[in-house]
């Protein structure tokens, strides 16, 4: 039992070896490298009504969408890390589908 208890832990910290964390900037510029990995990134959450869409950005306003819109919503205005799957597409633009969101905390 407790191997087992062991496997999942070294499945876990393995998950999370393979999340890149990359600035906005390499998202927007690497887009095409990076599409279908695990990143982590920093931005402020933004949003557009019509049609409604969530997107963190950078001072350098480089954007990335961001969904499910129910977890990214409570943090507009906010400076947040967002953990989760970037996939890029030329038609479709940058999007990230989260794993995690929490508010990053300046001194």
């Amino acid at each position: 039992m407790a191997g087992l208890a062991l496997l999942g832990l070294a499945a876990c910290s393995g998950q999370e070896n393979d999340v890149r964390d990359v600035s906005l900037a390499v998202l927007v510029n690497q887009a095409g490298q990076l599409d279908g990995s695990s990143v982590a990134t920093q931005g402020v959450v933004r949003h557009f009504e019509d049609p409604l869409h969530y997107w963190i950005e950078d001072e350098d306003l480089n954007r990335v969408e961001i969904f499910p819109h129910e977890l990214i919503e409570p943090h507009l205005g906010e400076t947040v890390r967002v953990v989760g799957d970037f996939e890029y597409s030329p038609t479709e633009g940058r999007r990230l589908t989260l794993a995690s969101v929490e508010p990053v905390v300046r001194p």
